[in-house]
């Protein structure tokens, strides 16, 4: 069965820094893209940052682009998500997602796994 859990979830003050961490269990996800969504209370899915499978490609939504670093380790079945400079408008609930394809992707139809979502919230 294949799982993708998050961790490193929780609570800061503006101006903050967290790092999640994404594994994945019952697959090698070495020859996949993944990626980093998230979903503030009462708004839509959104792209947060996406790497394709040799970490070549990478790509950051406009609001949390130099901020916000995704990478990976393969050996490890492990991505990253390192925030920095934490706002307030931060918070909500983020997912890792495995792709279908190696190349990364912004588009949430590319992703078929997906992680159960783990809690940051920002505070001013």
């Amino acid at each position: 069965q294949v799982q993708l859990v998050e961790s490193g979830g929780g609570s800061v003050q503006a101006g903050g820094s967290l790092r999640l961490s994404c594994a994945a269990t019952g697959l090698t996800v070495n020859t996949n893209a993944m990626g980093w969504f998230r979903q503030a209370p009462g708004k839509e899915r959104e792209f947060v940052s996406t790497i394709s499978w040799d970490s070549v490609n990478i790509a950051y939504s406009e609001s949390v682009k130099g901020r916000f670093t995704i990478s990976r380790n393969n050996a490890k079945n492990t991505v990253y998500l390192h925030m920095n400079s934490l706002k307030p408008e931060d918070t909500a609930v983020y997912y890792c997602a495995l792709s279908r394809y190696f190349e990364a992707s912004d588009k949430p139809s590319n992703y078929h796994y997906w992680g159960q979502g783990t809690e940051i919230t920002v505070s001013s």
